[in-house]
């Protein structure tokens, strides 16, 4: 017995270290002080009137949106058809190509950041949103991959054989057979997707122009002149979104599954 609540007490120290740092923002984004202290004196709606009223806020949300859903779209598509194709690989190849598309989350991203900032600026990109697309993307990428891959990896191929021996061709047997059965990995492929697009800061920075500039930027940008709980509610936004993301994959997972 003792055993067990010294167990349920690690779990429960475990969860409140990593979840409580997480969840401090959230106070500090309805303080009415102009400065960010824990617990606040007083509470006020006041930072987050001043986030709607400020265009270049809401500027950067409305990109960052932009940013993340192009990129879900993209990386979806592509990483989708990637593991299709990894998949019908041998051992060799498959083991070679499942490393080069791992390649992005083993390299640091800082160093990813720098080649991409020189490939940008040659090809006239740095400060479009198409550059940051593409840059996400790759960031993204292996996530979908992986978690399609998964997918592929639990699929039955008699059904598959069944399919093609009633006479379905190829588009068919994917449309009909295939991408319903591995729906729930494309699904938190995208979600991965559009969560690691959304908080993306590295890339963003090297990436970003003066009219072109997503969320984390702006943060980052502010906390570097003063740190004020208008931070607190952009941070509060994002957290907020990553934890929807996170719910609307589920639910569809789930129905998908069903």
């Amino acid at each position: 017995m003792s055993g067990r609540v010294w167990l349920y007490g690690f779990v429960a120290l475990t969860a409140a270290y990593l979840v409580l740092p997480i969840m401090a923002v959230v106070p500090a984004a309805f303080s009415a002080q102009s400065f960010i202290k824990l617990p606040p004196e007083a509470w006020s709606l006041r930072w987050w009137t001043a986030f709607a009223a400020d265009a270049s806020w809401r500027r950067t949300l409305v990109t960052s949106l932009q940013v993340a859903a192009l990129t879900t779209v993209v990386a979806a598509v592509a990483g989708t058809a990637a593991a299709l194709g990894i998949d019908r690989c041998g051992p060799r190849l498959k083991l070679l190509f499942g490393a080069l598309f791992l390649g992005p989350v083993v390299t640091p991203v800082i160093v990813i950041a720098v080649a991409l900032y020189a490939m940008a600026r040659a090809a006239g990109l740095v400060g479009t949103l198409t550059a940051l697309v593409l840059a996400h993307t790759m960031l993204a990428l292996p996530y979908v991959v992986l978690n399609v891959g998964v997918s592929l990896g639990g699929l039955d191929r008699r059904l598959l054989q069944a399919a093609a021996g009633l006479g379905a061709g190829p588009w068919r047997i994917f449309r009909t057979v295939t991408l319903p059965l591995i729906a729930p990995g494309v699904i938190g492929g995208a979600v991965f997707a559009f969560v690691t697009s959304f908080d993306e800061v590295v890339l963003s920075i090297f990436l970003s122009g003066p009219t072109v500039k997503t969320l984390p930027v702006r943060i980052w940008e502010e906390i570097r002149v003063e740190y004020t709980p208008l931070v607190a509610v952009a941070a509060t936004i994002m957290l907020t979104l990553a934890l929807l993301a996170a719910l609307v994959s589920r639910l569809m997972t789930r129905r998908a599954a069903a």
